[in-house]
């Protein structure tokens, strides 16, 4: 399988790394276009070819096109692959906000196209990505965008396009949330008496433990919960202000709305 990954910043360097060190990719199989000179060297120390332009590949073919560029640059960067379209060759995406539609009005009406939202985590293979694509997607297109994918963590698929912005507001911005949780968690350990150092220990560690056996357990959150939950107890205490009228619920919901929201405004500008 040939991939050509066009952008290896953060995101797209963090997916190429996956592939080689996973196997999934041969490092010859992989071209990689990227502008800046400093992260083409970065991509070029992983063994793959790499060029600064579209144009310096010529007429190189491709199973796979990777666009990990930002969403105010794709309508100009898929200019540069209108070659591609309208073939075999599928398109995947990892931009934010960018709707299939784009991709098929410059690309081609015919065009194989798999849209994206990975999250952060991805950059150390824990990463939560979820995929849609169109209706010239083939499954075996999707089963080999989903195995390059999984080198960076989860894969899930859903089959509405609308639900994307739900999706960028649960898994896309949810890293921020958990660490805003671990600043609030630490913030409040001091303001008891701890030291900012152990504070910050304690935070970090209960939360990375806890998330971990919620991911490795065979019950779920709410069991777990229980399970640490003594009646009358500290933690009791404690869940009763994060639980009392479903509060963290509510803040929960009402953030991940707004998200929504933003998202839908966002599409839409």
């Amino acid at each position: 399988m040939k991939v050509i990954l066009v952008g290896c910043g953060n995101m797209g360097f963090a997916m190429l790394k996956g592939w080689i060190e996973s196997g999934r990719l041969a490092a010859a199989d992989v071209a990689v276009v990227e502008p800046n000179a400093d992260l083409r060297d970065r991509a070029a120390a992983l063994g793959v070819a790499t060029a600064g332009a579209a144009a310096e590949l010529g007429d190189a073919a491709a199973d796979i096109v990777v666009l990990a560029v930002k969403p105010q640059a794709m309508r100009a960067v898929l200019a540069d692959w209108t070659r591609l379209g309208d073939g075999a060759t599928m398109f995947l995406t990892v931009a934010a906000g960018t709707r299939i539609a784009l991709y098929e009005d410059i690309l081609g009406a015919r065009t194989p196209v798999l849209r994206c939202m990975p999250n952060t985590p991805a950059a150390i293979g824990l990463g939560m990505m979820v995929t849609v694509g169109n209706a010239h997607v083939s499954a075996m297109q999707k089963q080999a965008a989903h195995a390059l994918l999984s080198a960076s963590g989860e894969v899930a698929e859903i089959a509405d396009e609308n639900l994307m912005d739900a999706v960028t507001a649960v898994s896309g911005s949810g890293p921020a949330y958990l660490f805003h949780f671990i600043e609030a968690l630490t913030a409040a350990a001091k303001a008891v008496g701890l030291p900012g150092d152990i504070a910050a220990k304690l935070a970090m560690q209960t939360a990375y433990g806890a998330a971990t056996l919620a991911a490795r357990s065979a019950d779920g959150p709410a069991r777990l919960r229980e399970q640490v939950t003594s009646p009358n107890g500290t933690t009791a205490a404690a869940l009763g202000v994060l639980m009392g009228d479903g509060a963290l619920e509510k803040l929960m919901t009402t953030a991940v709305i707004a998200a929504r929201d933003r998202g839908v405004e966002l599409g839409k500008g």
